[in-house]
């Protein structure tokens, strides 16, 4: 059940309704530069880990890494339910970069430069 206290939004469980301690004031703003292409989804910059379970993914596949720049290998952790088990998001190295560098080739940020962590809800998977 999402749950408003003051001026934050605390979110849990769809499925189960277990509270995940997900509070709005973590989130990202809206029109932060990986939001853009992320309809149906939220993205904290800090969470409660102990809520979840933890599953590493890898995927071979292209995707769009930085504007002048397109990866070959995702590497993500997905963000299971501790009670039920359903997957409400996943974990991502793509947040904002730990410096000021200018990237891999000049071309912008990338995986290879270090990153915050970035938490990246579904909607569907929250109440």
């Amino acid at each position: 059940m999402m749950q408003k206290m003051g001026d934050s939004t605390y979110y849990s469980c769809q499925k189960c309704g277990t509270s995940l301690d997900l509070n709005s004031a973590n989130l990202y703003p809206p029109d932060f530069y990986f939001e853009a292409g992320n309809k149906g989804t939220l993205s904290f910059h800090s969470i409660n880990e102990s809520k979840f379970q933890k599953k590493e993914e890898s995927k071979l596949m292209p995707f769009f890494e930085t504007r002048n720049y397109w990866g070959l290998e995702r590497k993500r952790t997905k963000l299971l339910c501790n009670e039920c088990g359903a997957t409400i998001g996943y974990i991502y190295n793509d947040g904002p970069p730990l410096d000021n560098g200018a990237g891999v080739y000049f071309s912008g940020p990338s995986q290879v430069t270090p990153r915050h962590t970035r938490y990246r809800m579904k909607i569907k998977a929250l109440k």
